[in-house]
């Protein structure tokens, strides 16, 4: 975020009222505004005030990603990947197991945050090279502001490690297969992670 002295013209909402609008914790607005996905002033008393413009531009978008979804199960499992025909491979594979899940899917990190902030999966699985913003982006922003406390992080990548290292790394810690997706290492992940919560 670049703070401007002066406010700018056209009507501005603060951090708050932008949570409300959007119906996302105001835990989300702020590291929206701290990671630039919303732009923002500060006043002069360090309040942020956030263009009503910018908001209802994510809002429309909001309404856009979260009409695909459907009512959460028990299990919520994201895919973040912006390749159409992977994503479409990911919802077949999950259909096929028919387990207890929810499946949700973003083509972006961007549309990524705004599913979590709305339903908290329980278990993220990103790509990393994406337009807009990158996987790289979403999980960094993920582990310092907005991710649920309880949600696991898997990054499957057609990216080497070198090249992984190359864009400034990936918090400690964070799994990561290559591509081809790896299935059969996820069903097991994803049944235990079910099992593991209906008995919690």
């Amino acid at each position: 975020m670049n703070p401007i002295e002066t406010a700018p013209s056209g009507e501005f909402l603060s951090t708050r009222a932008t949570a409300a609008r959007l119906g996302v914790a105001l835990s989300t607005v702020q590291a929206w505004v701290e990671t630039g996905v919303l732009p923002a002033w500060k006043t002069a008393g360090g309040h942020r005030r956030i263009p009503a413009a910018a908001v209802e531009a994510i809002r429309l978008r909001q309404q856009a990603v979260l009409v695909k979804t459907v009512e959460p199960e028990r299990f919520k499992v994201l895919v973040v990947e912006d390749d159409p025909v992977q994503r479409e491979v990911y919802r077949r594979q999950f259909a096929e197991w028919r387990l207890p899940v929810k499946l949700m899917t973003a083509e972006d990190g961007f549309a990524g945050l705004l599913l979590i902030g709305r339903h908290a999966p329980d278990l993220i699985i990103t790509d990393l090279a994406m337009p807009e913003m990158d996987g790289f982006r979403m999980i960094r922003s993920l582990k310092t502001h907005t991710a649920p406390e309880h949600a696991a992080i898997i990054v499957v990548t057609g990216l080497s490690p070198a090249e992984i290292e190359a864009q400034g790394g990936l918090p400690g810690g964070t799994p990561v297969y290559p591509k081809p997706v790896p299935f059969s290492a996820l069903r097991l992940l994803v049944e235990h992670m079910a099992r593991k919560l209906e008995a919690a």
